[in-house]
């Protein structure tokens, strides 16, 4: 498994936290990931970014998937699917890493923690973002 690919799960995790619960502080969130990442430093530090970057987003991110998402509102989609697009919106609109990727790991996500439809639904709507993002 890709090394970034576990940090994507733990964040994974924390945002699923953070949408049902109320969300840890942020040092607490570090010692989550660097105790998942055995004290990896770069990936520690790669998933940290990503989840202070989607939480503080995260108003911005459900704005573009709520347009994007045709026929669902936020509150409707399942809680794994909801924050593996938010993982991967993030990724798209405000991180570095190429937007096919971005996709690609989501897709990925959606497999192992959604459910059997997860995988396209996530598919449709962060390839439609990427396209209006591309666009714009």
């Amino acid at each position: 498994m890709s090394t970034r690919r576990r940090a994507r799960e733990i964040v994974l995790q924390l945002l699923y936290e953070a949408d049902v619960n109320d969300s840890r502080d942020s040092e607490a969130s570090r010692r989550f990931i660097r105790s998942r990442l055995q004290g990896r430093k770069a990936l520690t530090e790669f998933a940290c970014e990503l989840l202070k970057g989607t939480l503080e987003h995260r108003e911005k991110i459900d704005e573009h998937l709520a347009a994007t998402a045709t026929n669902w509102t936020l509150p409707r989609m399942p809680v794994v699917d909801r924050n593996v697009l938010r993982l991967g919106a993030y990724e798209i609109l405000f991180g570095d890493t190429p937007d096919r990727v971005a996709v690609n790991e989501a897709i990925v996500l959606s497999k192992r923690y959604g459910d059997k439809n997860s995988p396209r639904f996530v598919n449709g709507v962060l390839d439609r973002l990427m396209k209006q993002t591309a666009s714009s």
